[in-house]
């Protein structure tokens, strides 16, 4: 093992760790803007509730995903130099668009949001959560274009050994990019639905005085005991529909773009698609295996060129033209991370959405004994699955993470720099051990503070507003509530 290696390592288990939260930040921002609006449009008081509550959720993970997020930019200066000389005149516009613009106008709004309860008029406090949720899926827009850049470089020209720009809207639109920013985007709501439907399921169950294992508990009467039981799991019952919806359409999204992006590879990357099936040579009508053993003739080719009978190129024939392209070198990435990276993505978030899909059959509306239709109650077997399937959207969208850039290997910029030659040449092996070992240890211990702040949350559940009978609430004499709004007994809770 040498210096390059653990380098890998390192940015590897930071951008990881950094990666549980973007997705997160995306999809609860734009989910607590709905709540929000939701509670504009109709006043009703448990979507200022729910509001309340996803959104301390949200920003504890906003502020662990900015904390994390700065480290990766010192490792390019402290591990990859060689990296960022090359394609540092090409990364520094959008990133810089990324900092001044997007992360900007996110930070900006969600302070604005933060202190502007009964401070800001209605419509406005509104605007700010859309403006900040905007703002981070356009900071991810730049950010996925810079990384799609290394995967197919376009707009630039290499001089004295490093890539000068040459078309910022190339790099902006590059085919690869649009593939690759709304499949990820719409993957993180994926990722937030399902953290919300474990969060609605289990404070369902809570509600109910069922355990996740399925016990009877009492947990449920020391919740909140003035509001009747039905109000409150019919509140939990409408963040869930939001989730199983936002899930739902989500995943088609991830679909459709995930077959653009096959045909890009196709195109662009074909070691990368080779190695996802762990194809040898170059095949016409190539299968694909759900497992080794179980493959289904013809399906490799026709995802990847929508012909059954297309030729895919193979890891060993790609490997002898690379060679004669590129110079003497091993071009295969790590083919069994690859393969299973590939089906983890698939097979996880297939299961997300199919739960989802589920969800919204169980829980939609069915007609009663008269002319109307009533909502079904959720069942609690498909609360308690929302619960433990938690770790699969996770566990989908860091697989399609380690596909993408693993799967690009032996390059850090597809056919113009090697990693090998990326790293900085004056830094030892004792050196990155020490730092890797620190920000493993630091990264845990933030994971432990993360982990404690969103269960303890959870588990408490939201604040709820005083009793009509409280003399106070009755007597109107708290000088701070929203009287605009309709909601006074709520507004002595909304402050952070």
């Amino acid at each position: 093992m040498d210096a390059l290696d653990l380098a890998r390592w390192q940015f590897g288990v930071t951008t990881v760790y950094h990666f549980l939260f973007v997705p997160l930040t995306i999809g609860l921002g734009v989910f607590v803007a709905g709540l929000q609006t939701a509670w504009h449009r109709t006043g009703k008081d448990h979507y200022l509730t729910l509001t309340k509550f996803f959104g301390k959720l949200f920003l504890i993970n906003f502020a662990m995903g900015v904390v994390t997020g700065i480290v990766q930019e010192f490792q390019f200066g402290m591990n990859w130099s060689e990296y960022s000389t090359f394609v540092g005149d090409v990364f520094g516009a959008p990133l810089a668009l990324e900092a001044l613009l997007a992360f900007f106008m996110e930070s900006t709004f969600l302070g604005l949001w933060i202190f502007g309860w009964d401070r800001l008029p209605k419509r406005l406090h509104l605007a700010t959560i859309w403006a900040a949720a905007i703002g981070s899926t356009i900071s991810a827009y730049f950010i996925l274009a810079a990384n799609a850049w290394m995967k197919h470089p376009v707009g630039y020209e290499v001089v004295n050994g490093r890539a000068r720009m040459t078309d910022l809207w190339a790099v902006l639109t590059n085919s690869t990019a649009l593939a690759q920013i709304p499949h990820v985007v719409a993957a993180a709501f994926v990722v937030a639905g399902g953290f919300i439907l474990a969060v609605s399921g289990y404070r369902i169950l809570r509600e109910r005085g069922v355990a996740v294992t399925g016990r009877r508990t009492s947990a449920g009467a020391a919740d909140d005991a003035t509001v009747p039981l039905r109000r409150r799991t019919d509140m939990w019952r409408t963040s869930l529909r939001g989730a199983l919806v936002m899930t739902a359409l989500a995943g088609v999204v991830v679909a459709g773009t995930g077959d653009l992006s096959g045909q890009l590879l196709h195109e662009q990357q074909p070691m990368k698609l080779a190695a996802a099936e762990g194809l040898a040579h170059d095949t016409a009508g190539a299968g694909f295996s759900i497992v080794p053993g179980v493959e289904v003739p013809g399906l490799l080719s026709l995802l990847s060129a929508h012909d059954p009978g297309a030729t895919v190129q193979g890891i060993e024939d790609i490997q002898q033209r690379y060679e004669q392209q590129f110079g003497p070198a091993d071009y295969v990435p790590n083919l069994p991370v690859i393969f299973w990276s590939f089906r983890v993505m698939i097979g996880f978030g297939m299961a997300t959405v199919g739960l989802s899909v589920l969800g919204l059959w169980l829980t939609r509306k069915r007609r009663g004994p008269g002319r109307g239709r009533t909502a079904a109650p959720v069942p609690s077997w498909f609360a308690r699955a929302c619960v433990l399937a938690l770790p699969l959207p996770v566990a989908a969208i860091i697989a399609g993470w380690l596909l993408s850039e693993i799967g690009r290997q032996p390059w850090t910029v597809q056919g113009e720099l090697l990693t090998a030659a990326s790293v900085s040449p004056g830094v030892s092996l004792t050196e990155v051990a020490i730092s890797l070992t620190l920000f493993t240890v630091l990264y845990g211990v933030l994971a432990v503070a993360e982990a404690v702040l969103l269960v303890r949350h959870v588990k408490a559940g939201p604040e709820t507003p005083p009793s009509p009978r409280d003399p106070a609430v009755a007597s109107g004499s708290d000088t701070d509530s929203d009287t605009d709004s309709g909601a006074a007994p709520l507004a002595p809770t909304l402050m952070y």
